[in-house]
């Protein structure tokens, strides 16, 4: 018998914002002026304070923070486009979801200072704690999307999670349960570049990582992570999917890691300086402040204005987490167990 074609598959890639800040007209999402610009105020405010808490780990004022510089456009775009109902599970370095959900300021800082307190999350906000464990947080995901397709909730779940993860088999494990389940899950991928110090072409063979979706048997696209447009538009129609019951959808948000690891690392040890250049010059930021300059919405006065109001605010909340009252031994066990062993009871009298 002779060979046959089993199946064909595709991974498309989406870009609207080139690097000039030059839009296709088409594909441009349905935002209004004062929509599109507080999603550049949302990833200004993401870039201040992502300055801002290196500075205070360089202080000794946190410790060890992961910067999320250059990854602003693929957080903010992507988490504008969820609804207060749906749920996100984030890694480690989703500063500029959190803020674009209005996570406070004070508990982020807090977290990065050491304090658990900070990993209680406020009403109203669906948003699980921090996950350093790489790629942990992903079939926790998958788990609370097979919870809502059971309860029949209408809601979206996303989970970030960087190219690293994409080896673990969380990923592998999460990706084929909501392949089976058709879940309503949308997995997004920040594809920085480099596990710390490995390279992607260290890490994988494939074209992309999207294309990593065929295999479960669901939708996986590519998007230019630095365009602010694409990631809001791929990730508004895989939630909508998801809510309707239509399934999974895998986005890879192609972008760079401008800074460090952490601050405990050194990227230069491993990367030039001419590749960090090339992405400085394609920064999500200064992409989005061209368009907005070509439609007459900005001027270097105006970006002024805008730094200057996010700073404030990020002032702010780095002096309430200051003033914050230390913990103490009785609240160890607070929001962690529901019934307390008569032991753990013993350990939390204070003496």
């Amino acid at each position: 018998m002779p060979e046959v074609l089993l199946a064909d598959f595709q991974v498309k890639r989406l870009e609207v914002l080139n690097e000039k800040g030059e839009a296709d007209q088409e594909l441009l999402p349905d935002l209004s002026d004062a929509e599109i610009w507080r999603l550049y105020e949302l990833m200004l405010l993401a870039r201040i304070f992502d300055e801002r808490a290196v500075a205070l780990q360089r202080e000794g004022r946190i410790g060890t923070y992961p910067p999320i510089r250059g990854q602003e456009a693929a957080q903010v775009g992507s988490a504008f486009a969820l609804a207060q109902k749906d749920w996100l599970f984030p890694s480690f370095r989703e500063m500029g979801a959190h803020l674009t959900l209005g996570y406070p300021i004070p508990q982020l800082l807090l977290y990065w200072g050491g304090d658990e307190r900070a990993q209680k999350v406020p009403p109203g906000l669906n948003i699980f704690p921090f996950c350093v464990a790489v790629g942990s947080q992903i079939p926790q995901a998958a788990g609370a999307a097979l919870a809502a397709r059971y309860r029949k909730d209408p809601v979206a779940v996303i989970t970030y999670f960087g190219d690293g993860a994409t080896s673990k088999g969380d990923f592998h494990e999460a990706m084929n349960l909501a392949g089976v389940f058709n879940l309503p899950l949308v997995f997004i991928c920040q594809n920085n570049q480099w596990a710390i110090s490995i390279p992607l072409k260290g890490q994988t063979a494939s074209a992309s990582l999207a294309q990593k979706a065929i295999a479960y048997g669901f939708q996986g696209v590519q998007v230019d992570g630095n365009d602010v447009f694409a990631v809001y538009r791929a990730t508004r129609q895989a939630v909508e999917k998801a809510r309707s019951g239509a399934g999974p959808t895998f986005i890879e948000c192609l972008t760079y890691r401008m800074a460090d690891h952490t601050t405990a690392d050194d990227a230069g040890r491993y990367r030039s300086g001419e590749e960090v250049a090339f992405w400085a010059a394609r920064d999500p930021i200064l992409r989005l402040e061209r368009f907005l300059e070509g439609r007459g919405l900005w001027t270097p006065q105006k970006r002024e204005e805008a730094a200057a109001q996010a700073a404030a605010i990020v002032d702010a909340g780095v002096a309430a987490m200051e003033a914050s009252a230390p913990p103490v031994a009785s609240e160890l066990f607070d929001e962690v167990l529901a019934t307390l062993t008569p032991r753990q009871a013993g350990q939390r009298k204070v003496r």
